[in-house]
């Protein structure tokens, strides 16, 4: 076989679902009973659809049961290198970096707060494994903990990733040795400046609420929908520099994710691009409480920055067809049948 023959083949290979299962089986062949018990479920477990971006304190506390999969904080040193290794192989490195910086900002608020509990703590993310991890098989992968929730879900060689949720506690740090670092900067640079190129005419309509929502609308509910909320600007409306602005909006969600993920995802808008609205709350200036939300008939993109006065990003994608690879799964099985 020529040289570009091998090469070509070892390219095939690398896709999202090669590099994810044999990180899942490599992770999985390193813990111990116990560990396993907790970090595995059968792909249709009613568990794989709950998803939750709050501390792990706060998901016993508010839904009366603890967040699930296996901590960090159980791990030993080998085995988070190798949970790690998997969190990446499904991340692109912006998302990689975007991940590691979200995880790091417990420590800034532990000591912020003067938390003595344990209830800040950058260990406290959980991984799950559902199903039998396999190149061409049926199974999924959650990584979850504060302000991160990511769900992958394999089905017949296809993949699904959402929802996928990024936040950022404090956005910008400001104050200690880490003073200026902002976890999620383009999300917020971006989104502002588009509503900041909108003319007075175009505002009317994409401004939604003069006052901010207190989180993004969707939360962390198994179905996500509006329910009613005005549709704010539709693209159409924009002149050619603004699509371009909305574009590059959306290419930032799309690329925390393989090329494999985020070219599907860009595709995915291109096509959906005259049936998008772009809508806005709250003040446009730096510093205020906003919120932003791209809508299509097939994906929705939430932002919110309110809490800890206007210091706190929420950031959301939601595949309104195919949370969790629903539509794949329906496809797979009308195939099969």
């Amino acid at each position: 076989m020529s040289c570009l023959a091998l090469l070509g083949t070892a390219y095939m290979r690398m896709t999202v679902q090669n590099q994810l299962s044999d990180a899942a089986n490599a992770f999985l062949a390193s813990l111990n009973e116990e560990q396993t018990a907790k970090a595995t479920f059968k792909f249709d477990d009613d568990e794989r659809f709950f998803f939750h971006f709050i501390p792990a304190e706060d998901v016993a506390k508010n839904y009366g049961r603890p967040r699930k999969g296996v901590p960090f904080v159980e791990l030993t040193a080998p085995q988070r290198h190798l949970a790690h290794a998997m969190l990446t192989a499904g991340l692109s490195q912006q998302g990689a970096i975007k991940a590691s910086t979200i995880m790091s900002l417990d420590d800034v608020l532990r000591i912020q707060e003067k938390d003595t509990t344990g209830r800040r703590n950058s260990d406290k993310y959980f991984v799950s494994v559902f199903g039998t991890p396999s190149e061409k098989g049926t199974w999924g992968f959650r990584f979850e903990g504060h302000h991160i929730s990511l769900h992958f879900s394999f089905v017949n060689g296809k993949v699904a990733v959402s929802p996928t949720f990024f936040g950022s506690n404090p956005a910008e740090v400001k104050e200690g040795p880490r003073k200026g670092l902002r976890a999620l900067p383009r999300e917020e640079d971006l989104g502002r400046e588009l509503v900041s190129s909108l003319t007075p005419e175009q505002m009317k309509v994409a401004l939604v609420n003069e006052k901010a929502p207190n989180d993004i609308l969707t939360s962390a509910n198994r179905v996500a929908a509006l329910n009613g909320q005005p549709n704010g600007l539709a693209s159409t409306k924009l002149n050619a520099k603004q699509k371009e602005m909305l574009k590059a909006l959306v290419d930032e969600y799309a690329s925390n994710f393989p090329e494999e993920i985020a070219a599907t995802r860009r595709a995915q808008f291109a096509r959906l691009a005259n049936q998008t609205f772009f809508a806005w709350a709250g003040v446009t200036t730096k510093g205020g409480p906003h919120y932003y939300r791209v809508a299509t008939p097939e994906f929705l993109i939430e932002y919110d920055c309110t809490q800890n006065n206007a210091n706190h990003i929420h950031a959301m994608w939601r595949d309104l067809k195919n949370d969790w690879g629903q539509d794949l799964l329906k496809e797979h099985v009308k195939s099969a049948h």
